[in-house]
């Protein structure tokens, strides 16, 4: 099991897109239909030999030709973009951003669709995010864009609700009463014996 789709979707791609003025409900399921495809949401951040790092499997080549042939031109972008990175670490390892910092990774993701001049797709339109991811995004001889909808439909639109994002029904509270927790007479759990408590 890889990453919590709703932990992604609102903790990383969205606030990324969001801090990049690049959100859109097309592009955020383009992005989690990528990771989905090429690592199974996060499960592997390298796959044996193959060359792509982290969640979206972005290969270093590809990574220095964002840098050098399109942030280049864009340096406000590339400023914010730069912000996202760490401090010390990206000057000498800055490849392993892609697999470490999931905010950056994101970022350059959305920047290899960007650079390609995608138009972004509709949200439900995963036959024609298939295609693009296919196009711009896929770097191998053996994935077609049916993989990527078959990734997309058990990953992403096929998941289940998660403690992450509980579907509570009206009424139904997940915790006891607050003074049932803070009563006078409410008592500590147990603690092992032996283990101290400070």
């Amino acid at each position: 099991m890889g990453i919590c789709l709703d932990e992604l979707r609102r903790m990383v791609i969205r606030p990324t897109l969001k801090h990049l003025r690049a959100w859109s409900a097309g592009m955020e399921e383009l992005l989690l239909g990528t990771a989905a495809q090429e690592s199974l949401l996060g499960f592997h951040l390298k796959f044996g030999r193959r060359h792509g790092l982290g969640i979206y499997q972005i290969q270093p080549h590809t990574h220095r030709g964002i840098w050098d042939d399109y942030l280049i031109h864009h340096p406000a972008l590339a400023s914010k973009i730069r912000g996202l990175a760490s401090q010390h670490d990206f000057l000498q390892h800055p490849h392993s951003e892609l697999a470490t910092n999931l905010r950056y990774a994101t970022a350059i993701a959305l920047l290899v669709y960007r650079a390609a001049d995608i138009d972004i797709p509709d949200p439900g339109d995963i036959a024609g995010m298939a295609r693009i991811w296919h196009r711009v995004f896929h770097h191998g001889p053996v994935a077609t864009a049916r993989d990527f909808e078959l990734s997309y439909a058990r990953l992403v639109s096929g998941a289940p609700a998660t403690d992450s994002a509980p579907r509570y029904t009206e009424g139904a509270r997940p915790y006891p009463p607050a003074e049932a927790r803070s009563s006078p007479g409410a008592r500590l759990p147990s603690h092992p014996q032996g283990q101290p408590l400070a």
